[in-house]
């Protein structure tokens, strides 16, 4: 197999000229998209750059420590963008602090669970495996959280009389509220599933591309990849349950009342 290909600085620079001319079209068509574009570009640019410098820095010290707040960063930003994802949102430390809980439990979970188990690095929080595969599964149970909990939020309001007729009738509230969670798991658990059955036909991962075109012999990066998305499909499905169960605990009472003065806009 070749050896790893480096790039320019200048290699990037040329890679983005269908962006620029994607910004071009935009004025042309007058989409209103083109300021957003650069702007997106240029944070995405400066972003990684940064990201690159941190992590050359925490790999070199080698201390737990470092990846431990590393990990905890990544977790905080995370936590904030399945937040803000919810156009209805629990209120007090209940919005913010529920997905990211649900989030955090089954990405710890599931990442200690592959480094132990199937990667085996030397020591186990080696920052060269363990904040790479936190980072993916974070990730892929961010969006399948903040997805869950922004259809659960939406499905309650909307149905609210029917919640409230159920309970009337004698349901319990897990009965009551069952089609809003069917609802809200169908819409989380669906990105990961539209993931791994895309993967490999449709589109090769960035993972196992990034390993190919290091070097790495095509079928020892399949096996990776399938690891990776086995993992993601474990920490995601858990998210989406622990947050969607969560969310119903909270926004429904042991008296099996609907509870929706609890959640923002949900009166």
């Amino acid at each position: 197999m070749s050896s790893y290909q480096a790039l320019s600085y200048w290699d990037l620079v040329a890679a983005s000229v269908f962006l620029v001319l994607n910004a071009g079209f935009s004025i042309v068509l007058r989409l209103g998209l083109t300021r957003n574009l650069i702007i997106s570009a240029l944070r995405m640019t400066v972003q990684l750059l940064l990201v690159g410098l941190i992590l050359k820095v925490i790999f070199n010290a080698g201390s737990p420590w470092w990846t431990l707040l590393a990990a905890a960063v990544m977790v905080a930003f995370a936590g904030r963008e399945i937040w803000a994802r919810q156009e209805r949102r629990l209120k007090g430390l209940w919005g913010p602090g529920l997905g990211a809980g649900a989030m955090l439990l089954a990405g710890s979970l599931v990442t200690i669970y592959g480094l132990a188990g199937q990667i085996r690095p030397d020591p186990l929080w080696l920052p060269q495996y363990a904040l790479p595969l936190f980072g993916m599964v974070l990730g892929n149970t961010m969006t399948g959280v903040s997805l869950g909990l922004d259809t659960l939020h939406t499905a309650l309001t909307k149905g609210k009389r029917d919640v409230e007729a159920q309970l009337l009738l004698g349901r319990s509230r897990w009965e009551a509220t069952r089609p809003a969670t069917r609802q809200a798991l169908r819409s989380g658990f669906t990105p990961i599933i539209n993931a791994m059955a895309a993967t490999g036909v449709v589109s090769l991962p960035g993972m196992m591309t990034g390993q190919i075109l290091s070097g790495v012999d095509p079928q020892e990066a399949v096996k990776y990849q399938l690891l990776i998305m086995f993992l993601l499909g474990g920490a995601t499905g858990m998210g989406v349950l622990g947050a969607t169960f969560g969310s119903l605990w909270r926004l429904t009472d042991t008296r099996h009342r609907l509870r929706l003065d609890r959640l923002s806009g949900g009166k």
